[in-house]
């Protein structure tokens, strides 16, 4: 059975959150999403499998977000396990899975199902994005906030993730930063950093990625979106709800 410790019990948390209220465009930069999509974004994407998308949380989208989120932690499960499913690798970390999200951040939701933001990614990677069928792994809220905290290397059973953060590591030696590489191709190892406010596309079922281990005082909070690809089949694996349920 995997170690799982709750944080606090899940306590109501309010649900009239101005996430609800606000439209896409008051909550993302649309134009750092129109700004990829060019000729070549793509054939880049297939290529390397992540696209940055600095800045694309607007001010306001980043306080509202931040807002819900702060309301949200204490509720989430501390996971410390290694993941048989992925080469047991570490995951040390607090999570909150999809269902709770439903259930207590009406925002987050209609955020994930906001046709205006998937339209427009989907425009960037060219690619008609659905979304995911799986409650638990659509949208996620992944905590990284005590010392050496990881998300170990992994790949997701659906093909595309946007990353959105909420909170980023902001120390002299980057720890926190993504990895990631094609499957099988560990030499090809690339590593990226991200302030608040940022977010990137992964195509994170063909590229293996992690988190590297976070320092004392940091913290990295992340909201990951699952998306399906019209004409593309899932293949399900137990990593879902090992770290969600």
């Amino acid at each position: 059975m995997v170690p799982t410790r709750s944080l606090a019990s899940f306590e109501s948390v309010p649900q009239d959150d101005r996430l609800s209220e606000l439209s896409a465009a008051d909550l993302f930069d649309l134009d750092v999403v129109e700004s990829v999509t060019t000729g070549q974004t793509p054939e880049h994407f297939a290529r390397c499998g992540y696209v940055p998308l600095p800045g694309l949380l607007t001010e306001l989208g980043l306080r509202e977000l931040r807002s819900v989120i702060d309301r949200l932690v204490p509720s989430g499960r501390r996971k410390d396990f290694e993941m048989e499913c992925m080469d047991g690798t570490p995951r040390h970390m607090s999570t909150l899975g999809g269902v709770v999200l439903a259930e207590r951040a009406p925002g987050i939701v209609g955020l994930y199902h906001n046709n205006q933001l998937r339209a427009a990614l989907g425009r960037a990677l060219g690619l008609s994005l659905t979304t995911a069928d799986d409650p638990v792994e659509r949208h996620v809220l992944n905590m990284l906030h005590e010392a050496g905290d990881t998300h170990g290397y992994h790949v997701d059973d659906y093909p595309i993730a946007l990353v959105l953060f909420a909170e980023s590591p902001d120390c002299e030696s980057q720890c926190g930063r993504l990895e990631f590489c094609p499957v099988g191709q560990a030499y090809e190892v690339a590593t990226r950093s991200h302030q608040a406010g940022d977010a990137y596309l992964l195509r994170s079922d063909l590229f293996t990625h992690r988190v590297q281990p976070i320092h004392e005082g940091c913290r990295r909070t992340v909201l990951n979106f699952a998306y399906g690809v019209d004409g593309h089949d899932v293949t399900a694996t137990p990593s879902a709800s090992l770290l969600y349920d």
